[in-house]
This record gives structure tokens, C-alpha cells and sequence, in this order.
């Protein structure tokens, strides 16, 4: 049976990817390991010697495909040969015909999602502009585990900025915001999360 391990740093994404799996492949076993410190380091300490250490040691333990779903360290676990969560929705994003909205709620995710989408324009020769929207404001909803209610925040101050403002593509960074795109759903430009693009590419990688 085709397996993938996921690296999450909030247990709130187990059940997010148990639907996406019975959804896409229920044949898929999926081992889902939840290191909360991980994420907890790197805002208290940042990107440390003994974190990527760490995060190699965790990935490097199974013999499955990896795919990372924390953004903040997405960037090291690749170097370890996991799957970013990110990378398969930006370059979705690069294709998008003007202005980029990229929004994240966690101020450690900022300068990665903003690098790596920015690799993808550039990989496609797009000159969108990319433009920020930081809703660190909601973050201690998620943390107190008010998840209906920073979804809610997040696709609010999502409407309100591009009711404002030329967007032709939104791009949620986290993984815990995907949820907020089921209220936008209406808002008649593509509003991209990370969760099902990176399922479905680590299945391309245990298919081939």
C-alpha cells in the first residue's frame, strides 16, 4: 500500500488530511507526526543549528515521502528531502495574470512564502507583483483552537482588501488557513491553499 508521512507542528491538521485522503486516495496510508516544539523553537529562537537538526533527525525517521506542513519550515525540511507544502500552490500561483495577494497570519512565515512564490514567477518569467497582507491580528484565534472564527476573520479581511485593491490571485500561506477559502469561494478570482496541492504531488511521487 502506497504511504506518505506528514511533519505537522499543530495536531489541527491530522483531520485536514485524513478528509483530503479519503477524498483523493483511500488506499493512501498516511502517517502523520505532530511536533508542536518544532514550530515553538523557531518563533522563540529562530532557524537554529539544533532546530535543523532536529527537523532532519524527524524526517529522515521514516522511509516514506515527507510532505512538511509548517511554512516556517518548510525551507530546511525540503534541504531534508521533504516536501514543502508550499511549492506545489505557488507555482499554481505563478500562472495568475496580475497582482498576487499572498496573506499569512504568522510573521515567521512571511519571508519564506514570499521567497518561494517569488521563485516561482521567476521560474516562469511572470512579472506579477506580489503583494502582502498580514493578519497577524487572528493568530491567538488559532492558538486558542477558534478555528471556525480565524477562518472567518481571515476570508473577512481577505474580501475587504480586494474589494479595495486589483487582485487576480490570493494565495493563503498556511496550511491552517485553508479553511477560509470556503468563504471566498464566491470572490471570482482562484484563492489557492496548500493543503490539497501537496497531497496530490506526494502522490505523484509514490505513483510513479
Amino acid at each position: 500500500m502506497p504511504e506518505i508521512a506528514l511533519l505537522h507542528t499543530s495536531p489541527v491538521h491530522v483531520a485536514t488530511f485524513e478528509a483530503l485522503r479519503d477524498q483523493i486516495a483511500p488506499e493512501l496510508i498516511l502517517t502523520q507526526i505532530v511536533r508542536e516544539d518544532l514550530l515553538e523553537n523557531a518563533r522563540m529562537q529562530g532557524i537554529t543549528q539544533t532546530l535543523i537538526d532536529d527537523v532532519c533527525t524527524t524526517i529522515h525517521s521514516t522511509h516514506a515521502p515527507v510532505i512538511c506542513t509548517c511554512t516556517t519550515l518548510g525551507e530546511i525540511a525540503e534541504t531534508a528531502g521533504a516536501i514543502r507544502i508550499d511549492r506545489p500552490m505557488m507555482q499554481q500561483a505563478a500562472q495568475a495574470s496580475g497582482p498576487i495577494l499572498l496573506v499569512y497570519a504568522l510573521a515567521s512565515t512571511a519571508d519564506t512564502s514570499r521567497t518561494l512564490l517569488q521563485a516561482a514567477l521567476d521560474a516562469v518569467e511572470n512579472p506579477a507583483e506580489i503583494r502582502t497582507l498580514d493578519l497577524g491580528e487572528f493568530w491567538p484565534l488559532f492558538e486558542a483552537a477558534e478555528h471556525t472564527a480565524f477562518a472567518a476573520c481571515i476570508a473577512g479581511a481577505v474580501r475587504a482588501y480586494v474589494a479595495q485593491n486589483d487582485t487576480r490571485c490570493v494565495v493563503l500561506a498556511q496550511a491552517s488557513m485553508a479553511t477560509a477559502a470556503q468563504n471566498l469561494s464566491d470572490l471570482g478570482i482562484p484563492v489557492l491553499t496548500s493543503p490539497e496541492s501537496a497531497l496530490r504531488a506526494a502522490i505523484g511521487t509514490v505513483s510513479e
